[in-house]
């Protein structure tokens, strides 16, 4: 299994002045934008970590989903949520030929978790031997404005965390603060079955 995100977050979707105004930099100044292309690059590491640690994508984009074969028969389990539409599913052959199949096949299974590409009747098609299936589809909770007020906060509070510990001395442990951890407890979920059909 491969997860690709395609075109990733552009840079005016970022919350740069909100992480201004959470860390009180000064404004009104000549310079207030001097800092912009260092806070968002602690905004790109904070969403990355707060996204990898709850399988949440915060911001919304396209995805690319490669798979050898479906882990059940009936439906594929997606590897973040939320997913808000399923774009293709194709199969792609030995050869590199690529099918896309009808969309009128599979329907999105919505979930808070685990959503998942389901057949709509019968089961999903077979996988060409030494192929692949690919699905493209859309995830995240939308811009900014729609990301829930806790992951807003862990992000914001971790991109702080970064742009203090920019100098470490350190004396700064190892993983996410605590605070954090806090605010984002709610949306991890417990992976079993090793991502199977659970």
């Amino acid at each position: 299994m491969r997860l690709d995100e395609l075109g990733g977050v552009p840079d005016a979707a970022l919350p740069v002045a909100a992480l201004r105004d959470h860390l009180r930099l000064g404004t009104g100044f000549g310079t207030d934008s001097l800092q912009d292309a260092v806070l968002a690059g602690h905004l790109r590491a904070a969403l990355a970590m707060i996204e990898g640690r709850t399988g949440k994508v915060l911001l919304a984009r396209r995805f690319r989903l490669v798979l050898e074969g479906w882990r059940g028969a009936e439906a594929q389990a997606l590897p973040v949520a939320p997913v808000s539409a399923l774009v293709e599913v194709a199969l792609v052959d030995a050869g590199g030929t690529r099918t896309a199949l009808p969309a009128g096949g599979f329907r999105l299974v919505s979930d808070a978790h685990r959503p998942k590409l389901a057949a709509r009747s019968g089961g999903l098609p077979a996988v060409p031997v030494a192929g692949a299936a690919e699905v493209l589809f859309d995830a995240g909770f939308g811009d900014w404005a729609a990301v829930p007020a806790d992951l807003k906060q862990a992000v914001l509070l971790l991109a702080a965390e970064f742009y203090e510990a920019r100098i470490d001395d350190g004396t700064r442990g190892p993983g996410l603060p605590v605070m954090v951890q806090a605010l984002i407890e709610r949306w991890r979920i417990v992976r079993v079955l090793g991502g199977g059909e659970a």
